[in-house]
């Protein structure tokens, strides 16, 4: 065996033994090929989602943040409105426009608020502002986006293993798939995933708590002032009904501020959740907490006030959350502590549809799929041996690694394995033979032509490989925009039959050939092939 030869044998040999130990463990088990090959929600049985992003949440959350933004421009500028409000989810009226500053007002909306339309309403020195449609399309994908990213982030922390999720529908449905394989219980991920956790820390205005809606809005005369709310208590206190509070409609300080949070113990032993806040949520809460010692604060939960103690100090980078009047569980506590540390949603969800496929589903698709491809390598195994002699083994061996360096792959990208990724390990049989067949029609072409075993592998394998890097490419092209664009069982097919395309052209090529040169070698067989 001559060196070239030899150092290509080291080279199959040694990856032929790094993809074993990368599916099968150290050494090789059944048991190291169930850690190492992840298996989809198909196979391995689990919880599939569907969510749809409330996106005119986020619209509405967009709108309010300009009217705030707006309205301190407009003080600063000493430009006089009566009012802001909000007509719609992406609209704002503007009344009482001092007339004096109309021009002023008119450059204020078109320099700096340029995704908004402004146009008279008619009435002198109103104004209505409407959110562009480009705009507006491109605040809801955005909210898609930043729901993808947070339920991601919480699903990170949970530790479940190889989770799916991805958008789906096409424009306009704002729909959400999430896959958990091995976890059968939904409401536990409805009430981590689905949870806002939008925190807000909020003046109180008026006299502490009241009993009802109605005895807060006395307060004002039964007219709610716009730049106020009134919010209900997330528990009741003390065992009795709920309480309502009238706070700022703004928030001071929100949980976009927040650096960490963790659970931790309040006064009364009981568990509780304290948080830091960045260098600016901390400027901002120690300018709020200097300036308003002696009035309570109501930290805001997802609309509702989980408590509002009294301010005592000056705080500056750090605070707690109590639970109220029952406190909260350590569940509840650490809970809370995932989906903050997450990140808020940017607008609620809807479910659409929710399933759990059972495990025993899964192996039944397990053994299906091992019993549809050994009988495909099977069948071609039993055609490549009938047809082509003794230069079938050639293909069968290049058939074989292809499957094991396919596996290995997978497990050292983590890839998972679906059942139509099964699918498309049995197309990569079938890739693979027919790379075979060009390659061995092509050599027997070369024998018609009177040329010696030799020069006719050599000639086939350099003459084949430019068809082969060509049929591979436009499979490869095709593989990528079906992971692309998609749904999660395309992509387990795409995944598949990328990694069996690009090992097919290792085998076929370089395997292949090595063998019919280690075969040839042999001075007695250099003259003929079986073939």
């Amino acid at each position: 065996m001559n060196k070239r030869i030899l150092k290509r044998s080291i080279v199959i040999l040694a990856i032929t033994i790094l993809s074993i130990v990368l599916f099968a463990g150290v050494p090789p088990s059944f048991e190291g090929l169930k850690k190492n090959v992840h298996l989809g929600l198909d196979l391995r049985g689990g919880t599939q989602l569907v969510l749809q992003v409330n996106v005119e949440d986020a619209l509405k959350a967009t709108t309010d943040q300009t009217i705030e933004a707006l309205r301190g421009q407009l003080e600063k500028n000493g430009i006089t409105v009566r009012q802001l409000t909000r007509t719609a989810v992406d609209t704002f009226e503007a009344r009482g426009v001092d007339q004096a500053k109309d021009a002023d007002f008119r450059n204020l909306i078109e320099g700096t608020y340029t995704d908004y339309d402004i146009a008279s309403s008619g009435d002198l020195g109103t104004y209505t502002m409407k959110l562009k449609a480009r705009a507006a399309e491109e605040y809801k994908s955005q909210s898609v986006d930043q729901a993808l990213r947070t339920i991601a982030n919480r699903i990170d922390k949970m530790g479940v293993a190889e989770p799916v999720i991805q958008k789906r529908g096409g424009p306009g449905e704002h729909e959400i798939v999430v896959q958990f394989p091995g976890i059968d219980d939904p409401q536990k991920l409805k009430d981590i995933i689905g949870k806002p956790a939008f925190l807000e820390l909020k003046l109180v205005q008026g006299n502490g708590s009241f009993a009802s809606k109605d005895a807060a809005l006395q307060q004002y005369g039964g007219v709610l002032p716009t730049n106020l709310e009134i919010l209900e208590s997330q528990k009741a206190e003390s065992g009795a009904n709920k309480v309502y509070y009238i706070v700022n409609k703004v928030a001071q300080v929100t949980g976009r501020e927040l650096k960490n949070a963790f659970v931790s113990r309040d006064d009364t032993g009981r568990p509780a959740v304290s948080f830091n806040l960045n260098a600016t949520g901390a400027q901002k809460f120690g300018r709020l907490t200097e300036e308003n010692i002696g009035r309570e604060l109501a930290i805001v939960l997802d609309g509702q006030v989980v408590s509002a103690p009294v301010l005592r100090s000056r705080i500056t980078d750090n605070g707690q959350i109590t639970g109220g009047g029952n406190g909260f569980s350590p569940e509840e506590a650490k809970d809370l502590v995932l989906v903050l540390k997450s990140g808020a949603l940017p607008a609620s969800m809807s479910y659409l549809e929710q399933s759990v496929v059972g495990a025993s589903l899964g192996a039944d698709s397990i053994r299906n799929g091992i019993i549809a491809s050994l009988v495909a390598l099977g069948s071609v195994v039993l055609f490549v041996l009938f047809y082509y002699r003794a230069s079938g083994i050639n293909a069968t061996v290049a058939m074989i690694l292809n499957l094991v360096v396919l596996f290995g792959a997978m497990a050292y990208f983590g890839s998972t394995l679906t059942l139509p990724g099964i699918a498309g390990v049995i197309l990569t049989i079938g890739v693979g033979i027919d790379s075979n067949v060009l390659i061995f029609e092509r050599i027997r072409e070369e024998l018609r032509a009177g040329k010696t075993a030799v020069s006719a592998v050599a000639t086939s394998f350099s003459r084949v490989f430019v068809t082969l890097v060509d049929t591979h490419l436009a499979a490869l092209i095709s593989a990528t925009f079906l992971f692309l664009f998609g749904t999660s069982a395309i992509k387990g097919f795409a995944v598949t039959l990328v990694i069996g395309l690009v090992s097919n052209m290792f085998t076929a090529v370089f395997v292949s050939r090595t063998l019919f040169e280690m075969v040839l070698s042999r001075k007695d067989r250099a003259e003929t092939i079986s073939i």
